[in-house]
């Protein structure tokens, strides 16, 4: 059997696993998981969606509208509620917050549940 048919290590990155009843195994690490959970990362496998507050899917460049009054974290400045920001950037590796912009008051990053698109 040739190891292409199995997955590849999730830990290491590695193609040398083997199976081992229903778990996964790689010798490389010494990592073992399940095949289920193989299975169901397949089905997750590309970029999340990042979604508005009323749950409409965003993209890349993007206008949309601050949903409340948003207070900047270490400074005096409020993100005011209506306010149009043009151009957005989807962010997938920063935490919650997902959504890179300019804004009049500064370049910001803000979760995409304090927006919507307009």
């Amino acid at each position: 059997m040739s190891t292409s048919s199995f997955p590849s290590c999730p830990q290491c990155g590695l193609d040398n696993t083997y199976p081992d009843g229903e778990m996964f195994i790689c010798p490389d690490c010494a990592h073992e998981w399940s095949a289920h959970a193989a299975d169901s990362s397949d089905e997750d496998s590309g970029p999340r969606t990042i979604k508005d507050a009323n749950g409409t899917p965003l993209a890349d460049g993007d206008t949309v509208l601050l949903i409340k009054d948003l207070k900047v974290k270490g400074s005096s400045t409020v993100l005011k509620k209506g306010s149009k920001i043009k151009g957005i950037r989807l962010v997938y590796d920063n935490g919650d917050h997902d959504v890179d912009c300019k804004t009049e008051q500064g370049p910001f990053t803000l979760k995409s549940e304090f927006l919507k698109k307009a």
